[in-house]
């Protein structure tokens, strides 16, 4: 098997595509031939030792995969040689096949697409987290999502209208906008052009959001903080500007406002059930064609680095999709 592989710490540059030995199935794990690989910013994290787990070297990369069970180990009985699945791996996906437990594994709608199911569990997986476990966004309520178009944003975005929420996009140019139209946006606010606070309180008849997505973090969160509502919910999502940013707490104190943190991995790894059945409730969402995954590009294996820099350099919109064949 082929899998493009991390021996030391580094960017996607010091990513390097070798021929493996497959891995031994274990008891109550998969083999599952890998289609399609999702990208995500996490990757590009583990890699250069960023992440909050840090695996032992050597190691692929690759949160989420789509693909066939090829093989099952002993005690598996909720899957069998030949099943469409998605896999939940936290790495090792950026590779021609993976040996995964059981238990993160999910079966794929007969209408998704292996590139759909790779681009569907880490994004989507967080943003319906986000908003329904730690927002508890409500039909009505305002959500301004920042870095909109990006792989997070645009499921948060896609989620907040199908949950009935006034969705604010906040993006970085008219191209991107129209990107968050098509999923559900109605405002918008070009980082381009506007004053982020300015903005969301134009928008809102100077209420402000009532919950805030950001993935961002740095200079937009500042902002944002300065343009939440009353009761308002700011989540707390990532910092793919690079800055990690502190809160006055005085701000807090003025909003009645809550900052609350989302680490969906490991709620995922404390609460399974709830975990499924957000699945279960968002793969019903796109057999009805609610829910579409974005993917703006695909590369194939051997230029894993390629897929990894169109997302830090913010190229790409959505999801980067990495196929295998």
């Amino acid at each position: 098997m082929r899998a493009m592989i991390s021996e030391k710490v580094g960017g996607p540059e010091s990513l390097v595509l070798k021929e493996l030995p497959s891995a031994p199935v274990g008891k109550g794990q998969v083999r599952v031939e890998v289609h399609a690989a999702g990208v995500n910013f996490p990757d590009t994290l583990i890699i250069a030792d960023k992440y909050q787990f840090k695996p032992p070297r050597p190691f692929a990369p690759g949160h989420e995969v789509g693909g066939v069970v090829t093989e099952v180990g002993e005690g598996v009985s909720a899957y069998k040689k030949g099943d469409r699945v998605i896999g939940m791996i936290g790495h090792g996906g950026y590779a021609d096949e993976v040996v995964v437990d059981q238990g993160n594994l999910l079966p794929m709608p007969d209408n998704m697409s292996f590139e759909e199911g790779a681009a569907f569990t880490m994004t989507y997986g967080t943003s319906y987290y986000a908003l329904k476990q730690r927002g508890d966004l409500k039909p009505g309520e305002t959500l301004l999502v920042l870095g909109a178009a990006g792989g997070v944003g645009l499921t948060a975005v896609e989620l907040g209208a199908v949950m009935g929420a006034k969705v604010i996009a906040a993006v970085g140019s008219d191209e991107k906008m129209e990107i968050c139209r098509k999923h559900g946006a109605t405002m918008f606010v070009n980082y381009a052009k506007d004053k982020l606070r300015d903005k969301v309180k134009e928008l809102t008849g100077g209420n402000g959001a009532d919950v805030i997505y950001d993935p961002v973090g740095g200079d937009a969160f500042d902002e944002s903080v300065r343009c939440i509502a009353w009761y308002g919910r700011l989540l707390v999502i990532g910092f793919a500007s690079g800055r990690i940013p502190a809160l006055p707490a005085n701000l807090a104190l003025l909003k009645s406002c809550d900052v609350r943190g989302v680490f969906y991995g490991a709620w995922r790894g404390r609460e399974p059930a709830e975990a499924r059945k957000n699945f279960d409730e968002m793969f019903a969402w796109f057999r009805e064609g609610k829910l579409k995954p974005h993917i703006s590009m695909r590369f194939p294996l051997e230029k894993a680095p390629e897929a990894m820099n169109a997302l830090l350099s913010r190229k790409a919109t959505g999801k980067v999709v990495i196929t295998t064949r």
